[in-house]
Protein backbone atom coordinates (compact mmCIF):
# COMPACT_ATOMS: atom_id res chain seq x y z
CA UNK A 1 0.00 0.00 0.00
CA UNK A 2 1.42 3.37 -1.03
CA UNK A 3 2.30 5.86 1.69
CA UNK A 4 -0.07 8.89 1.63
CA UNK A 5 2.91 11.26 1.38
CA UNK A 6 4.11 9.72 -1.89
CA UNK A 7 1.82 11.56 -4.35
CA UNK A 8 2.22 14.85 -2.48
CA UNK A 9 6.00 14.57 -2.46
CA UNK A 10 6.01 13.58 -6.14
CA UNK A 11 3.93 16.64 -7.01
CA UNK A 12 6.33 18.88 -5.09
CA UNK A 13 9.42 17.42 -6.77
CA UNK A 14 7.80 17.61 -10.21
CA UNK A 15 7.46 21.35 -9.65
CA UNK A 16 11.19 21.56 -8.90
CA UNK A 17 12.21 19.48 -11.94
CA UNK A 18 10.47 21.09 -14.94
CA UNK A 19 12.54 19.02 -17.37
CA UNK A 20 11.31 15.75 -15.83
CA UNK A 21 8.28 13.76 -16.97
CA UNK A 22 6.33 11.10 -15.11
CA UNK A 23 7.77 11.88 -11.69
CA UNK A 24 6.94 9.07 -9.26
CA UNK A 25 7.83 8.63 -5.59
CA UNK A 26 7.76 5.02 -4.40
CA UNK A 27 8.95 2.81 -1.51
CA UNK A 28 8.68 5.68 0.97
CA UNK A 29 9.40 4.38 4.47
CA UNK A 30 10.15 5.96 7.83
CA UNK A 31 13.65 5.40 9.17
CA UNK A 32 13.62 4.56 12.87
CA UNK A 33 15.17 7.00 15.30
CA UNK A 34 15.42 10.71 14.73
CA UNK A 35 13.41 12.55 17.35
CA UNK A 36 14.20 16.03 16.04
CA UNK A 37 13.19 15.28 12.43
CA UNK A 38 11.03 12.67 10.75
CA UNK A 39 13.36 10.91 8.32
CA UNK A 40 12.13 8.88 5.35
CA UNK A 41 13.89 7.14 2.49
CA UNK A 42 12.27 6.82 -0.92
CA UNK A 43 12.93 6.11 -4.59
CA UNK A 44 12.40 8.87 -7.16
CA UNK A 45 11.71 7.78 -10.75
CA UNK A 46 11.27 10.03 -13.78
CA UNK A 47 11.89 10.32 -17.51
CA UNK A 48 14.23 12.88 -19.01
CA UNK A 49 15.70 13.22 -22.51
CA UNK A 50 14.07 9.94 -23.48
CA UNK A 51 15.69 7.97 -20.64
CA UNK A 52 14.13 6.53 -17.50
CA UNK A 53 16.02 7.56 -14.40
CA UNK A 54 15.94 6.59 -10.75
CA UNK A 55 17.55 7.96 -7.62
CA UNK A 56 17.40 7.04 -3.94
CA UNK A 57 16.58 10.03 -1.73
CA UNK A 58 15.93 11.14 1.84
CA UNK A 59 13.10 13.31 3.15
CA UNK A 60 13.68 15.13 6.46
CA UNK A 61 10.45 16.67 7.78
CA UNK A 62 9.74 18.55 10.99
CA UNK A 63 7.61 16.53 13.43
CA UNK A 64 4.60 17.94 15.34
CA UNK A 65 6.89 18.45 18.37
CA UNK A 66 10.60 17.83 18.52
CA UNK A 67 13.15 16.47 20.98
CA UNK A 68 15.09 19.64 20.24
CA UNK A 69 13.93 22.87 18.63
CA UNK A 70 16.14 23.48 15.61
CA UNK A 71 16.05 25.45 12.38
CA UNK A 72 15.92 23.34 9.23
CA UNK A 73 17.56 26.14 7.16
CA UNK A 74 20.65 25.93 9.38
CA UNK A 75 20.86 22.15 8.98
CA UNK A 76 20.41 22.40 5.21
CA UNK A 77 23.09 25.07 4.83
CA UNK A 78 25.54 23.20 7.08
CA UNK A 79 25.32 20.15 4.83
CA UNK A 80 25.78 22.34 1.74
CA UNK A 81 28.79 24.11 3.27
CA UNK A 82 30.78 20.89 3.52
CA UNK A 83 29.77 19.32 0.21
CA UNK A 84 32.94 18.47 -1.75
CA UNK A 85 35.20 18.89 1.29
CA UNK A 86 37.11 16.27 3.33
CA UNK A 87 33.92 16.06 5.43
CA UNK A 88 31.67 13.59 3.57
CA UNK A 89 28.02 14.69 3.41
CA UNK A 90 25.03 13.90 1.19
CA UNK A 91 23.97 16.34 -1.51
CA UNK A 92 21.17 18.70 -0.49
CA UNK A 93 18.51 19.17 -3.18
CA UNK A 94 15.49 21.20 -2.04
CA UNK A 95 14.49 23.06 1.12
CA UNK A 96 10.89 24.03 1.87
CA UNK A 97 10.31 26.24 4.90
CA UNK A 98 6.54 26.52 4.54
CA UNK A 99 3.77 24.13 5.54
CA UNK A 100 1.69 23.99 2.38
CA UNK A 101 3.31 21.05 0.61
CA UNK A 102 3.80 18.38 3.32
CA UNK A 103 2.16 20.05 6.36
CA UNK A 104 5.53 20.82 7.96
CA UNK A 105 8.86 22.29 6.76
CA UNK A 106 11.19 19.75 5.14
CA UNK A 107 14.13 19.18 2.87
CA UNK A 108 15.06 16.53 0.32
CA UNK A 109 18.59 15.12 -0.07
CA UNK A 110 20.34 12.28 -1.78
CA UNK A 111 20.59 9.01 0.13
CA UNK A 112 24.09 7.67 0.70
CA UNK A 113 22.98 4.06 0.42
CA UNK A 114 24.66 0.79 1.30
CA UNK A 115 26.28 1.73 4.61
CA UNK A 116 25.51 1.42 8.31
CA UNK A 117 25.15 3.95 11.13
CA UNK A 118 24.32 1.65 14.06
CA UNK A 119 26.88 1.73 16.89
CA UNK A 120 25.60 -1.59 18.20
CA UNK A 121 26.20 -3.33 14.89
CA UNK A 122 29.66 -1.79 14.66
CA UNK A 123 30.68 -2.95 18.15
CA UNK A 124 29.21 -6.42 17.61
CA UNK A 125 30.89 -7.15 14.28
CA UNK A 126 34.02 -5.03 13.85
CA UNK A 127 37.54 -6.22 14.58
CA UNK A 128 39.89 -4.06 16.67
CA UNK A 129 41.60 -3.01 13.43
CA UNK A 130 38.29 -1.83 11.95
CA UNK A 131 37.38 0.03 15.15
CA UNK A 132 40.77 1.77 15.03
CA UNK A 133 40.12 2.81 11.42
CA UNK A 134 36.70 4.17 12.32
CA UNK A 135 38.26 6.11 15.20
CA UNK A 136 40.92 7.58 12.92
CA UNK A 137 38.26 8.64 10.41
CA UNK A 138 35.84 9.92 13.00
CA UNK A 139 38.16 12.30 14.83
CA UNK A 140 39.99 13.28 11.63
CA UNK A 141 36.66 14.41 10.15
CA UNK A 142 35.80 16.23 13.38
CA UNK A 143 39.16 17.97 13.15
CA UNK A 144 38.39 19.01 9.58
CA UNK A 145 35.10 20.53 10.73
CA UNK A 146 36.93 22.45 13.47
CA UNK A 147 39.58 23.63 11.02
CA UNK A 148 37.11 25.04 8.49
CA UNK A 149 36.67 28.82 8.21
CA UNK A 150 32.98 29.57 8.88
CA UNK A 151 33.01 32.62 6.61
CA UNK A 152 34.81 30.84 3.78
CA UNK A 153 32.26 28.00 3.78
CA UNK A 154 29.38 30.48 3.79
CA UNK A 155 27.88 29.81 7.21
CA UNK A 156 28.28 33.23 8.84
CA UNK A 157 25.23 34.23 6.75
CA UNK A 158 23.06 31.65 8.51
CA UNK A 159 24.61 31.28 11.96
CA UNK A 160 25.31 33.79 14.71
CA UNK A 161 29.02 34.53 15.27
CA UNK A 162 29.61 34.90 19.02
CA UNK A 163 32.72 36.54 20.46
CA UNK A 164 35.43 34.05 21.31
CA UNK A 165 34.99 34.71 25.04
CA UNK A 166 31.19 34.38 24.80
CA UNK A 167 30.91 30.92 23.20
CA UNK A 168 30.62 29.13 26.52
CA UNK A 169 28.10 31.51 28.10
CA UNK A 170 25.81 31.41 25.07
CA UNK A 171 25.67 27.61 25.09
CA UNK A 172 25.37 27.20 28.86
CA UNK A 173 22.66 29.87 29.08
CA UNK A 174 20.73 28.16 26.28
CA UNK A 175 20.77 24.67 27.73
CA UNK A 176 20.20 25.77 31.32
CA UNK A 177 17.19 27.73 30.09
CA UNK A 178 15.76 24.64 28.39
CA UNK A 179 16.25 22.58 31.55
CA UNK A 180 14.51 25.31 33.57
CA UNK A 181 11.56 25.16 31.18
CA UNK A 182 11.28 21.41 30.71
CA UNK A 183 12.34 19.57 33.87
CA UNK A 184 9.56 17.52 35.46
CA UNK A 185 11.44 16.78 38.68
CA UNK A 186 14.47 18.14 40.56
CA UNK A 187 17.86 17.50 38.95
CA UNK A 188 20.35 18.12 41.77
CA UNK A 189 23.37 16.60 40.02
CA UNK A 190 22.74 18.62 36.87
CA UNK A 191 22.33 21.79 38.92
CA UNK A 192 25.60 21.09 40.74
CA UNK A 193 27.35 20.66 37.41
CA UNK A 194 25.92 23.95 36.14
CA UNK A 195 27.12 25.76 39.29
CA UNK A 196 30.62 24.33 38.78
CA UNK A 197 30.65 25.32 35.11
CA UNK A 198 29.71 28.91 35.92
CA UNK A 199 32.27 29.13 38.73
CA UNK A 200 35.09 27.73 36.56
CA UNK A 201 34.68 29.20 33.06
CA UNK A 202 36.91 27.99 30.23
CA UNK A 203 39.33 30.26 28.36
CA UNK A 204 38.12 32.02 25.21
CA UNK A 205 37.84 29.80 22.15
CA UNK A 206 41.11 29.56 20.22
CA UNK A 207 39.11 30.18 17.01
CA UNK A 208 35.52 30.42 15.91
CA UNK A 209 34.60 27.07 14.37
CA UNK A 210 31.67 25.31 12.84
CA UNK A 211 30.26 23.08 15.57
CA UNK A 212 28.36 20.04 14.30
CA UNK A 213 26.58 19.78 17.64
CA UNK A 214 25.90 16.02 17.66
CA UNK A 215 29.07 14.40 16.33
CA UNK A 216 29.07 10.94 17.87
CA UNK A 217 29.25 7.29 16.94
CA UNK A 218 25.83 6.63 15.40
CA UNK A 219 25.65 9.84 13.37
CA UNK A 220 27.94 8.80 10.54
CA UNK A 221 27.76 6.09 7.88
CA UNK A 222 30.52 3.49 7.77
CA UNK A 223 31.37 0.41 5.69
CA UNK A 224 32.61 -3.02 6.90
CA UNK A 225 36.24 -1.94 6.43
CA UNK A 226 35.77 1.05 8.74
CA UNK A 227 35.73 3.88 6.21
CA UNK A 228 33.29 6.71 6.90
CA UNK A 229 31.10 7.77 3.95
CA UNK A 230 28.73 10.37 5.36
CA UNK A 231 28.31 12.62 8.40
CA UNK A 232 24.63 13.03 9.30
CA UNK A 233 22.33 14.96 11.69
CA UNK A 234 23.58 18.53 11.49
CA UNK A 235 20.40 19.98 13.03
CA UNK A 236 22.21 21.37 16.10
CA UNK A 237 25.07 22.92 14.13
CA UNK A 238 26.21 26.43 15.02
CA UNK A 239 29.36 28.54 15.34
CA UNK A 240 31.33 28.30 18.54
CA UNK A 241 34.30 26.84 20.38
CA UNK A 242 35.79 23.83 18.53
CA UNK A 243 36.31 22.09 21.88
CA UNK A 244 32.53 21.89 22.23
CA UNK A 245 32.32 19.29 19.46
CA UNK A 246 35.33 17.38 20.77
CA UNK A 247 33.81 17.38 24.26
CA UNK A 248 30.50 16.03 22.94
CA UNK A 249 32.29 13.17 21.21
CA UNK A 250 34.06 12.31 24.49
CA UNK A 251 31.21 12.58 26.99
CA UNK A 252 30.79 9.24 28.81
CA UNK A 253 27.28 8.33 27.63
CA UNK A 254 28.64 8.00 24.08
CA UNK A 255 31.04 5.28 25.22
CA UNK A 256 28.01 2.94 25.05
CA UNK A 257 29.29 1.04 28.06
CA UNK A 258 32.61 0.14 26.42
CA UNK A 259 34.86 2.37 28.50
CA UNK A 260 36.30 3.83 25.28
CA UNK A 261 35.73 7.26 23.76
CA UNK A 262 32.82 6.82 21.38
CA UNK A 263 33.20 3.08 21.89
CA UNK A 264 36.25 3.23 19.63
CA UNK A 265 39.50 4.38 21.23
CA UNK A 266 41.04 5.79 24.38
CA UNK A 267 40.35 9.43 25.08
CA UNK A 268 44.03 10.30 24.61
CA UNK A 269 44.05 8.60 21.19
CA UNK A 270 40.91 10.45 20.10
CA UNK A 271 42.33 13.80 21.21
CA UNK A 272 45.62 13.16 19.40
CA UNK A 273 43.81 12.35 16.13
CA UNK A 274 41.69 15.49 16.45
CA UNK A 275 44.70 17.71 17.19
CA UNK A 276 46.61 16.38 14.16
CA UNK A 277 43.66 16.97 11.84
CA UNK A 278 42.53 20.34 13.18
CA UNK A 279 45.88 21.94 13.90
CA UNK A 280 44.35 23.06 17.21
CA UNK A 281 45.22 22.29 20.82
CA UNK A 282 42.90 20.53 23.25
CA UNK A 283 43.89 22.20 26.51
CA UNK A 284 43.07 19.59 29.21
CA UNK A 285 41.32 22.00 31.60
CA UNK A 286 39.28 23.62 28.83
CA UNK A 287 38.34 20.25 27.37
CA UNK A 288 37.26 19.02 30.82
CA UNK A 289 34.91 22.01 31.03
CA UNK A 290 33.41 21.22 27.64
CA UNK A 291 32.97 17.52 28.41
CA UNK A 292 31.04 18.39 31.57
CA UNK A 293 29.04 21.03 29.69
CA UNK A 294 28.08 18.41 27.13
CA UNK A 295 26.76 16.19 29.92
CA UNK A 296 24.49 19.09 30.90
CA UNK A 297 23.52 19.67 27.27
CA UNK A 298 22.63 16.02 26.83
CA UNK A 299 20.54 16.10 29.99
CA UNK A 300 18.71 19.07 28.50
CA UNK A 301 17.91 16.98 25.44
CA UNK A 302 16.62 14.02 27.45
CA UNK A 303 14.53 16.26 29.72
CA UNK A 304 13.16 18.12 26.70
CA UNK A 305 12.25 14.87 25.04
CA UNK A 306 10.21 13.82 28.07
CA UNK A 307 8.55 17.22 28.21
CA UNK A 308 7.45 17.03 24.57
CA UNK A 309 5.95 13.60 25.26
CA UNK A 310 4.27 14.62 28.52
CA UNK A 311 2.72 17.72 26.97
CA UNK A 312 1.18 15.58 24.25
CA UNK A 313 2.84 17.39 21.37
CA UNK A 314 4.58 14.23 20.21
CA UNK A 315 3.70 10.87 21.78
CA UNK A 316 5.96 8.74 19.60
CA UNK A 317 7.90 6.20 21.71
CA UNK A 318 11.22 7.69 20.54
CA UNK A 319 10.37 10.79 22.58
CA UNK A 320 10.05 9.07 25.97
CA UNK A 321 12.69 6.37 25.47
CA UNK A 322 15.75 8.67 25.86
CA UNK A 323 14.36 10.07 29.11
CA UNK A 324 13.61 6.61 30.50
CA UNK A 325 16.98 5.24 29.44
CA UNK A 326 19.40 8.13 29.78
CA UNK A 327 18.52 10.68 32.48
CA UNK A 328 19.99 8.50 35.25
CA UNK A 329 22.90 7.44 33.02
CA UNK A 330 23.62 11.11 32.32
CA UNK A 331 23.65 11.90 36.04
CA UNK A 332 26.24 9.16 36.54
CA UNK A 333 28.28 10.52 33.63
CA UNK A 334 28.30 13.98 35.23
CA UNK A 335 29.44 12.54 38.54
CA UNK A 336 32.21 10.62 36.77
CA UNK A 337 33.45 13.73 34.93
CA UNK A 338 33.37 15.71 38.20
CA UNK A 339 35.43 13.01 39.92
CA UNK A 340 32.61 12.00 42.25
CA UNK A 341 32.08 8.48 40.87
CA UNK A 342 34.68 5.85 40.15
Amino acid sequence: MAHPLEPRLAAYIAGRMPEARGVVVSSLERISGGASRETYRFVLSWSEDGAVRERRMILRRDPPASLIDTERRVEFEAYRAFRGSPVPVPEMLWLEEGHEHLDHPFFVAEEIAGFQASPQMLFATATPQVLARVAEGKWTILGEIAKADPEAVGLTKWMESPALDACWTRELDHWEGLIDKDQAEPLPITRAAIRWLRANPPPPAQKLSVVHGDFRTGNFLYDPAGEIHGVLDWEMSHLGDPLEDLGWSLQPVWAFGTGCAGGLASQDEAIAIWERASGLEADPAALHWWILFNCVKAQGIWVGSAAAFNRGGNTAPIMIYPAWWLINAQDRAMLRVMGKLA
